[in-house]
């Protein structure tokens, strides 16, 4: 039964997350000389730090040496590092949900013995996901109720020579590329068009990395870009169970849409404090009806896009629960991902309203907050796109060849 009481444990944990965010991170992401930064540097240190109290191997199941957390828990601790930076938030929640799936589920024995040992031990070893093709996406995006495109998904293609797979492509707004040690990469195999993910450590022949991110901004987690130049990995890198790994987008774990929640919350906050403090017309401005209606609107927002994405959440935990009618079979991460992306960013602004001119300048909180809101209206799927996803699950129109899985495990 989906309940909106948490466990003593998973209370302890989002508790000790944010006390650890507001001690460790917050400090480093709102210092002015970063906030001025042209582009933001990705705090390592944190990231390390939060490894050191088990967040990278956060929903590692317990036997491979992590927590073995579910996923509603997953997006409680997503959405309380985001409050304190979304780019630590990206890259934890992207390293711990791809080492469940890879870890868990879908490398062989062989595999797991030779990537798991260094995953575990190494505090800054970090997965990084190599998809997105820029002019490729957009190309390959939704058809509303038609088939997708008939030729192959990715420009990025790997042929098999003997005991080894050559990789040759170029991946954009890879999450996490500059400290990345294993990319699964995913590329174009055979004369069909079929797909398939390859495991390609940092340190492969033909691979490198550039770590300056395109403008603008399009998703969290200091991105960059992966060129694979004749790039060689050992036939035993290809990841055999690869179709396991990509979820039918609105059944997915909603970690984005925590993410952006946890960027709303840190916004909404601010604003609400600096209302009981700031003073005008000998009272606190909260006590004016245009702000104190602006903050009880923002609350609103936060409180419904927070249950859309605990449900959304919970059912990734509970796929029997759409089998047995108990929820309606609809994308309810596709659902979440559009409201909360939208309300996260009035949330957002109307914050920076709260500040007056002060809300606007570059060194300010609300100023990053603000863009930060706003890369999450790009990241992932277009809103207008998922709303068409919507539509489709609504007429009871299935893609041929969607993923009949229901959780990444």
């Amino acid at each position: 039964m989906y309940s909106l009481h948490l466990s003593p444990e998973q209370l302890q944990i989002r508790d000790t997350v944010r006390d650890f965010v507001a001690r460790e991170i917050k400090p480093l992401a709102l210092n002015p000389n970063r906030l001025e930064a042209p582009a933001r540097p990705l705090l390592v240190e944190a990231l390390e730090q939060a490894s050191r109290i088990g967040l990278r191997t956060f929903a590692l199941s317990e036997d491979a040496g992590g927590a073995g957390a579910d996923n509603l828990t997953c997006c409680i601790v997503t959405e309380e590092l985001a409050v304190g930076d979304p780019d630590v938030a990206a890259v934890l929640a992207q390293t711990s949900i791809l080492a469940r799936a890879l870890f868990d589920s879908l490398m062989t024995p062989e595999q797991r013995a030779r990537f798991l040992p260094a995953f575990v031990a190494k505090h800054r070893y970090h997965i990084a996901l190599a998809e997105h093709e820029d002019g490729r996406d957009s190309m390959l995006g939704v058809n509303y109720h038609r088939p997708q495109a008939s030729e192959p998904r990715f420009s990025t293609a790997a042929v098999r020579s003997g005991d080894e797979w050559i990789i040759q492509g170029r991946k954009d707004r890879v999450v996490g590329a500059s400290i990345a040690a294993l990319f699964a990469v995913r590329a174009s195999v055979g004369d069909d068009g079929a797909t398939a993910t390859l495991l390609v450590p940092r340190d492969a022949p033909g691979l490198s990395v550039s770590e300056k991110e395109a403008s603008p901004r399009w998703q969290h987690g200091a991105c960059g870009s992966v060129t694979l130049d004749h790039c060689r990995v050992p036939a035993q890198n290809f990841l055999a169970a690869d179709a396991a790994l990509f979820v039918d987008e609105g059944r997915r774990i909603p970690q984005e849409q925590a993410l952006a929640l946890g960027i709303g919350r840190a916004a909404y906050e601010a604003a609400l404090d600096y209302a009981q403090l700031r003073v005008q017309g000998g009272r606190p401005i909260i006590e004016h009806q245009a702000i104190g209606a602006k903050l009880a609107e923002m609350a609103v927002r936060l409180e419904v896009a927070r249950a859309a994405i605990w449900q959304a959440a919970w059912a990734s935990d509970h796929p029997d629960a759409f089998a047995d009618a108990s929820l309606p079979d609809l994308p309810l991460s596709t659902i979440a991902a559009v409201f909360a992306s939208e309300a996260i960013y009035r949330v957002a602004k109307d914050a920076a309203e709260c500040f007056g001119a002060t809300g606007v300048m570059r060194d300010m909180p609300l100023h990053k907050y603000v863009q930060d809101a706003r890369t999450c209206l790009h990241s992932g799927m277009e809103s207008s796109e998922a709303k068409l996803r919507i539509a489709e699950a609504l007429a009871r129109y299935r893609r041929p060849g969607s993923a009949a899985v229901l959780a990444a495990e």
